[in-house]
């Protein structure tokens, strides 16, 4: 096996210099990583592509609304979600505390198992979870940066964005967007090295389904004793409706907003409508699931297609794990292969904890 370049770890660990380290994406994974590292002895600089943090944990505000319409909330019933949310503050934390009940191809709808746990977001929403945690760390952010190219040279890693930029030296890169992308980045890496190879492969092995999320706005509201329904035998256009008003500061006195996310295959065949007409379909739905004719008329509406919405299986392990030797880290709910925000703080906080050992010489 040709290995050119030596692993990360290969520093002089008598130096005093902070080890360096670039992320990419400013996700859950990404920003849990940067929450490892805070006193770690370690510079962390994170090229984010969109102008928010958290990725598909995403909150938007419109007439007086927040909503989630990504990821809907964070579920206790991962160990490091439930013990570090807490410590990241609870003024403005929200458990939604109405439960999920389920429906069915007919559009049935039934009550749920009672073991939702808790379920929770903020009231400023649930981007809250990645300035939370960057809020706690000296990283560097930079926003509305698109790395294209990757290259290992002289033992450092370098990133380079669409305008040409360059970030860097990094004595370690931790690549955290979707599994698609991250492979064209590992495409576009310049590094000749045997392992480089294997670790495309297993990265542009992990599918994933896709989701267009409608959201609907009414003037009115309605009691209701579930927070969200979603679809148990996967055979209906709808696949999740929740009632963002659950959520303590989302939404206005007397009003009420749908969060909609259509079923993968619903999604895939329409995933390029206009607006309007997904909202339409979305409404009629709704109306129909609800039993009540005024949610065929909602009084504004948004949306947002997910292309990689949640991962179908993780990637193989050992050919990931190969190149941390040489200071290439990867992460995100798709390596845990649960399409779960908790999986993704999970992820990104255990590759940061092995970076920390890197930089501690272990």
């Amino acid at each position: 096996m040709s290995h050119r370049d030596g692993p990360a770890g290969s520093r002089d660990r008598e130096s005093t210099e902070p080890i360096r380290v670039g992320v990419v994406g400013a996700g859950a994974a990404g920003a849990a990583a940067a929450y490892a590292l805070r006193d770690a002895g370690a510079t962390v600089t994170i090229v984010e592509k969109s102008g928010g943090v958290c990725g598909r944990a995403a909150t938007r505000r419109r007439e007086g609304c927040r909503y989630d319409h990504g990821a809907n909330y964070v579920k206790d019933d991962d160990e490091l979600a439930a013990s570090l949310i807490p410590e990241l503050g609870t003024e403005g934390l929200v458990d939604i505390e109405e439960p999920v009940w389920t429906f069915d191809a007919d559009g049935e709808v039934a009550e749920g198992h009672g073991d939702d746990g808790r379920k929770w977001t903020w009231s400023e929403g649930i981007t809250q979870l990645a300035k939370r945690l960057l809020a706690r760390t000296d990283a560097a952010v930079h926003r509305r940066t698109r790395v294209e190219a990757i290259d290992r040279a002289g033992g450092t890693w370098h990133l380079t964005d669409t305008d040409g930029a360059d970030y860097g030296p990094f004595d370690v890169v931790l690549l955290t967007p979707p599994a698609p992308q991250t492979a064209d980045l590992l495409g576009a890496t310049d590094w000749d090295d045997d392992r480089l190879e294997p670790l495309i492969d297993a990265v542009d092995a992990v599918s994933y389904r896709t989701i267009r999320t409608l959201v609907l706005h009414y003037p009115f509201r309605e009691s209701y004793p579930w927070y969200g329904l979603v679809n148990v035998d996967k055979d209906h256009a709808v696949g999740w409706l929740s009632r963002e008003e659950c959520k303590s500061g989302h939404v206005p006195d007397g009003e009420s907003l749908l969060v909609v996310q259509m079923s993968p295959a619903w999604s895939e065949a329409h995933y390029d409508d206009p607006l309007d007409d997904a909202a339409a379909a979305a409404a009629d739905h709704a109306a129909d699931l609800l039993g009540d004719d005024r949610y065929r008329d909602p009084d504004w509406v948004d949306d947002q297609g997910w292309r990689y919405a949640l991962p179908e299986s993780g990637a193989e392990t050992e050919p990931l794990r190969a190149v941390e030797a040489a200071g290439l880290y990867v992460a995100g709910d798709w390596v845990a292969g649960e399409g779960r925000v908790a999986a993704a703080l999970r992820n990104g906080y255990e590759a940061g904890e092995r970076i920390r050992g890197e930089q501690a010489g272990e």
